[in-house]
C-alpha cells in the first residue's frame, strides 16, 4: 500500500471515532512551528504548580506522519492519567478522572485534591514549593488502539497540544472555533 493510501486510511479510521471531527496532516513547517510553540509553553507555569513537559507531543513530533484532529465534548480521552506531577524524577501526583477514586483520595489526611488533580502528600507539595527544582507537569503520550490495529502502521501515539499549539492547529485547519472543541495530535510510523 502506498504511503498516501495509508495516511488516508488512518484519517478515515480516526474520523469514525466518536467525538472526532476533522483531520489534517501536518507538514514539516507545521511540525517545526509546533515544536517551537511547545518549547515556549514548557516554560510557563502550569496549574500554578510547575513547568510543563508535554511528552505526548514530543513523541508524536518524532513520527513519520502527524495527523491533527479536532474533538468535541463527546470524545473520550484515552485511559490513564493525562497529567502526572513529578518532582526530582519521582511521581508526586496525577490527574484522577474517576469520581469514586477522587473521594477516596479526598478522605486521606495527607493527600491534597485540587479539582481532579491528586497530590499524594501535602508535605510533598510544601517541600517542592521551597525547592529550587520545580514540579514538572507531565502530559504523557497516549495510546490509540483504533489506529494501532491498522496493519501498515506502527509506533502510534497521541499527544494533547498546549493551548498555543491548539490555536495554531485550529488556524491551519480553518475550523470555526466552538465551545468545547479541542485538538489532539496523532503520530505514527510506516511499517
Amino acid at each position: 500500500m502506498q504511503h498516501e493510501d495509508i495516511i488516508e486510511n488512518v484519517r478515515e479510521e480516526l474520523e469514525k471515532i466518536k467525538g472526532v471531527g476533522e483531520t489534517y496532516v501536518l507538514d514539516e513547517e507545521d511540525r517545526k512551528m509546533i515544536e517551537k510553540l511547545e518549547e515556549q509553553a514548557s516554560q510557563m507555569t502550569l496549574m500554578g504548580l510547575g513547568i510543563g513537559d508535554n511528552r505526548g507531543v514530543k513523541e508524536v513530533i518524532k513520527s513519520d506522519v502527524i495527523v491533527a484532529f479536532t474533538t468535541t465534548m463527546e470524545y473520550e480521552w484515552p485511559c490513564g492519567p493525562n497529567v502526572i506531577l513529578m518532582h526530582r524524577n519521582e511521581v508526586v501526583g496525577e490527574e484522577v478522572n474517576d469520581p469514586e477514586e477522587l473521594k477516596k483520595w479526598d478522605c486521606k489526611d495527607n493527600a491534597l485534591v485540587i479539582g481532579n488533580i491528586v497530590i499524594y502528600g501535602k508535605d510533598v507539595l510544601n517541600s517542592a514549593m521551597k525547592d529550587s527544582e520545580r514540579i514538572v507537569v507531565v502530559m504523557p503520550p497516549k495510546e490509540c488502539p483504533e489506529i494501532s490495529r491498522i496493519p501498515d502502521v506502527k509506533d502510534v501515539a497521541l499527544g494533547s497540544p498546549s493551548p498555543p499549539s491548539d490555536e495554531y492547529i485550529k488556524e491551519k485547519m480553518k475550523v470555526t472555533k466552538e465551545q468545547g472543541m479541542g485538538t489532539f495530535m496523532l503520530g505514527f510510523n510506516f511499517k
